[in-house]
C-alpha cells in the first residue's frame, strides 16, 4: 500500500464539526483527529480510525480541547471613524433612533468623521477591532462600506477592508452599502442619490475589484422598497449577490424583496412578517440575527424566532459591529445574547456563527464546517462542552486558531 502525506494532523481533540451529524446539533466526534493538506481539511474522524498509510511531518496534541470551525462574523460595519457615545447617552435620556437621525446624528455623524479620516487612519482604527474578534476564534469577517456615501470615501473604506485581509490571515468579504443613508449633498433627493449609487458608485467600485456583495437599508428612515429594488437590479446586472438590512424598525417588505432577488441574507428582522418568512424559505435566504443592536437600542419587538425555526430558515448570528447601535467586537457575546434575548439554543447559536454564517456570505461550500474539502479554518477551546461558548459571559476560552492550515498567534 502506497503512503500518502498530510501537512499536519491534530490528535486528542473533541470535535464539534457543525455538520449537524448527531442529535446534539453539533456534529460531535469524541476522541477525534483532523488532518490538513494544502490548507484544506484532508481527513476528520475518530482518532482510532486514522488511516495508517499516511505520513505527516507535523503532529499537534490538542490535549482534549474542543475543536470547532473558526467562527464567522457575517455582518459588521467595522471600518469607521468617530465616536457616538453622546447618542447612547441621548437615547438613555429619551431620544429615539429616528429623532437622533433627523437631527443630523446617527449614520451621518459617522459619515462626517469617516470622510475626514485618511485611509491609513481608518486602517489603524479598524485593525484592533478585527484583532479582538480573531482572539475569540473568528476566521472570516464581512466588512460593509456605507459611512462614506460618496465615491471617494466608499472606495477608501473598501480598500481598507481589503488591506485588513492582506495584513491579517483572516478572510474578509466586502459589501457595498452605498444605500445606507441619504447624504447631505442629496438632501430631499433620495431618487437622485439612488441614481448616483446605481450609475456611478457601484459600477466604479465593482470595476476596481472592491465589492463582493451589495447591501441596502430598507426602512422608513432610509430607502423605500422601490429604491432598494433599483440597487438590487443594478447589482444583478453586475453579477453581484445581494443582502439587506430589513424589517429592523418596521415592516417594509424588505425580506420578501431580497428573497425575490435570491439574496444571501436578510438582517435584523424584528418586524419580519409571515410572508417574509415564506419568501426567505423559498429562496434559501439566511436570517441574520443581530441581538446586540436589539439590546443596545433597547428594542422590545423580538424577531419571530419560532416561526423562522418552524419554516426551516437558517439563522446566522453576527455582531453588527458599528459605532452607533452595536459597538461590539465579541462574537461570543453576540452568541450569548442570541440565546438569552432571542432564545436560540447554544447549538443554534454556534451554527449561526459557523455553518449558517458561511451561507450568509456565500461561503457554504468552503467554510463553517469541519468536513473533508473545507478550508482548514478551525478554533481550539478550553471548554467542557460546546454550550460553554454561549454560556460564559465575558469569557474567552479560545486557546488556538488555525486559518488556512496555519497557526495564528492569538492577540497578535
Amino acid at each position: 500500500m502506497s503512503m500518502g502525506t498530510w501537512d499536519a494532523v491534530w490528535l486528542n481533540a473533541q470535535l464539534a464539526t457543525m455538520t449537524d451529524g448527531d442529535n446534539s446539533g453539533y456534529g460531535i466526534i469524541s476522541d477525534g483527529a483532523l488532518a490538513i493538506k494544502d490548507g484544506v481539511i484532508a481527513w476528520v474522524g475518530k482518532q482510532s480510525d486514522l488511516p495508517t498509510n499516511y505520513q505527516t511531518p507535523t503532529t499537534h496534541d490538542a490535549k482534549g480541547a474542543w475543536m470547532t470551525p473558526a467562527l464567522i462574523d457575517c455582518h459588521t460595519h467595522i471600518v469607521y471613524a468617530g465616536n457616538r457615545s453622546n447618542e447612547f447617552e441621548a437615547r438613555l435620556n429619551g431620544a429615539t433612533y429616528a429623532h437622533i437621525a433627523a437631527q443630523g446624528g446617527g449614520i451621518l455623524s459617522t459619515v462626517r468623521a469617516t470622510r475626514m479620516a485618511s485611509e491609513d487612519e481608518l486602517f489603524n482604527l479598524s485593525l484592533p477591532r478585527v484583532r479582538r474578534l480573531m482572539s475569540e476564534g473568528v476566521g472570516v469577517i464581512e466588512i460593509k462600506s456605507g459611512y462614506g456615501l460618496d465615491l471617494d470615501t466608499e472606495a477608501k473604506m473598501l480598500r481598507v477592508a481589503r488591506r485588513i485581509g492582506e495584513a491579517l490571515p483572516i478572510t474578509v468579504k466586502t459589501t457595498f452599502l452605498g444605500a445606507h443613508a441619504l447624504p447631505t449633498e442629496f438632501s430631499d433627493n433620495a431618487d437622485g442619490y439612488i441614481d448616483h449609487v446605481c450609475d456611478v458608485m457601484l459600477p466604479s467600485l465593482f470595476q476596481a475589484g472592491l465589492v463582493d456583495a451589495v447591501d441596502a437599508f430598507c426602512e422608513h428612515i432610509a430607502f423605500s422598497p422601490i429604491q432598494t429594488e433599483r440597487v438590487f437590479a443594478r447589482a444583478r446586472e453586475l453579477g453581484l449577490p445581494v443582502k439587506l438590512h430589513a424589517e429592523q424598525l418596521s415592516d417594509q417588505g424588505g425580506a420578501s424583496l431580497v428573497a425575490q432577488y435570491g439574496g444571501l441574507s436578510a438582517d435584523h428582522l424584528e418586524y419580519l412578517s409571515p410572508a417574509g418568512i415564506a419568501a426567505m424559505q423559498r429562496a434559501h435566504t439566511v436570517a441574520t440575527l443581530l441581538p446586540s443592536a436589539f439590546y443596545f437600542l433597547r428594542e422590545t419587538k423580538l424577531p419571530p424566532i419560532d416561526s423562522l425555526r418552524a419554516a426551516g430558515v437558517p439563522m446566522a448570528v453576527a455582531t453588527d459591529c458599528n459605532p452607533g447601535t452595536s459597538p461590539l467586537t465579541s462574537l461570543l457575546m453576540a452568541m450569548n445574547m442570541a440565546c438569552t434575548l432571542f432564545k436560540l439554543t447554544p447549538a443554534e447559536a454556534l451554527a449561526g456563527t459557523t455553518r449558517h454564517a458561511a451561507q450568509a456570505l456565500g461561503l457554504a461550500r468552503s467554510h463553517g464546517q469541519l468536513r473533508v474539502g473545507m478550508c482548514a479554518d478551525f478554533a481550539l477551546w478550553d471548554i467542557t462542552r460546546p454550550a460553554d461558548l454561549s454560556y460564559a459571559m465575558g469569557a474567552n476560552p479560545c486557546v488556538g486558531l488555525v486559518l488556512g492550515g496555519v497557526d495564528v498567534e492569538l492577540g497578535g
